[in-house]
């Protein structure tokens, strides 16, 4: 059995730049040794701790899918120690990341439902892996429709431009792509998610919403699906920002009598109101 406190040697073998602050990067890590992509077999909506030599490690959801192959991706947001000098490496470098950790999106409740993604912002990375993960070949007859809501402030800071596009083109998606302010190039919707989520109106039968983003987007795009009639038990969300050490053993995860490194993140808001709500 795996150490959980040894992460697995990896390389980055890719790099992309996000968004036009050039402060969120994509990066593509291929496994050192094969026999470890094996071991580290996970589901959309957990995540990896990844460790820089030198700098500490840090709690990161896993935005790639299972399905794809050969490669695992975590798209980070330049903010500490550890973040910073992953956004200084260049490719070829060499690094680790232990996991996978946590829960899932609850995929086995999601099959033979209309989906229902939410995402604002940097929270999208998780909810892109689900994305991938239901429309891959081998899963997409498991799920009913699929209708994506995702928002950023302006089009500079959307993530997943390219890969936005080539979903738009699919018939068995329905994209909603808004921001909060366009610029003088941006042709598509503007709004606040809160109110496009009201605009598209999914309907609540057989229905679940998967909902990620900052929590002033959540707390008014919660009374929208209030009133479309979608019911707690059906409405899924993260707390993947309490995370810390992953294994439950630093008890700064802890929210009333659950750790969420391991009862979570994934939570949906029928099990959150039994909560203290101090997340």
């Amino acid at each position: 059995m795996q150490n959980p406190y040894i992460p697995y040697p990896v390389e980055v073998t890719k790099i992309i730049t996000e968004v036009d602050t050039k402060d969120i990067k994509t990066f593509r890590l291929k496994f050192v040794n094969p026999e470890d992509e094996e071991k580290f077999k996970y589901i959309p909506g957990q995540f990896g701790e990844l460790s820089i030599y030198g700098k500490g490690e840090s709690p990161i959801g896993i935005a790639s899918s299972p399905t794809q192959r050969g490669y695992i991706e975590f798209t980070v947001q330049k903010a500490g120690v550890v973040t910073s000098a992953l956004h200084e490496m260049e490719e070829g470098t060499l690094m680790g990341v232990r996991g996978p950790m946590g829960n899932s999106w609850p995929i086995k409740f999601l099959e033979g439902k209309n989906i229902v993604i939410v995402g604002g912002g940097f929270a999208f990375t998780t909810l892109r892996s689900l994305i991938n993960y239901m429309i891959h070949e081998n899963n997409r007859k498991r799920f009913g429709k699929i209708t994506v809501i995702y928002g950023a402030r302006n089009p500079g800071l959307l993530i997943y431009k390219d890969e936005l596009i080539e979903w738009q083109k699919r018939d068995d998606l329905n994209i909603n792509v808004t921001v909060d302010k366009g610029d003088a190039t941006w042709k598509g919707r503007e709004g606040f998610v809160p109110t496009v989520c009201k605009e598209v109106a999914p309907s609540a039968e057989n229905a679940v919403t998967v909902i990620c983003g900052p929590p002033i987007m959540i707390r008014f795009t919660l009374p929208v699906f209030f009133d479309l009639g979608f019911k707690k038990e059906n409405i899924i969300t993260s707390l993947e920002m309490r995370m810390k050490c992953g294994i439950g053993k630093c008890g700064r995860c802890n929210v009333g009598s659950k750790y969420v490194c391991k009862d979570g993140p994934v939570f949906s808001l029928a099990e959150l109101d039994k909560l203290t709500k101090e997340y």
